[in-house]
């Protein structure tokens, strides 16, 4: 499920977040679905429990997650991962990259093609519908 790179420069906690976060977002991990309990991955991956529950801590604090006392952490649906994500913060990192590409003189048409693309391949999953969804139709 979850593999670390020891090479990598970040902690392992971090690497464990976005890893958990990979795949709920590509789907892999679905809502509501239970998430091995800390000493389980914990013993999955060699480490130390501790790790494992900063990075559940975390992942809860951002929404991804949610835990259920004496039953353990699970998936968090869609739209409450959505309501928690910073949305403001994802805009500003999309104009800041569409800045960045038009200084560098990419063609407009060029860009909204790869933003399409990149949407289209992404899609394998039907689109979850939520109240926000359903506002902007």
């Amino acid at each position: 499920m979850i593999q670390l790179d020891l090479s990598d420069h970040r902690p392992l906690y971090e690497q464990i977040k976005e890893k958990i976060k990979e795949l709920i977002i590509a789907g892999v991990l679905a809502a509501d679905e239970k998430i091995p309990s800390v000493r389980e991955l914990a013993q999955q991956l060699a480490i130390n429990p501790n790790t494992i529950q900063r990075a559940y801590k975390d992942l809860e604090a951002e929404g991804y997650i949610y835990s259920v006392r004496a039953k353990g952490s699970f998936v968090a649906p869609v739209s409450h991962i959505r309501d928690k994500t910073e949305d403001a913060k994802l805009r500003d990192e999309f104009e800041a990259m569409v800045k960045q590409a038009r200084f560098l003189h990419v063609d407009k048409r060029e860009l909204i093609a790869a933003v399409e693309r990149i949407y289209a391949e992404t899609a394998e999953t039907p689109e979850p519908q939520d109240e926000r969804s359903e506002k902007n139709d």
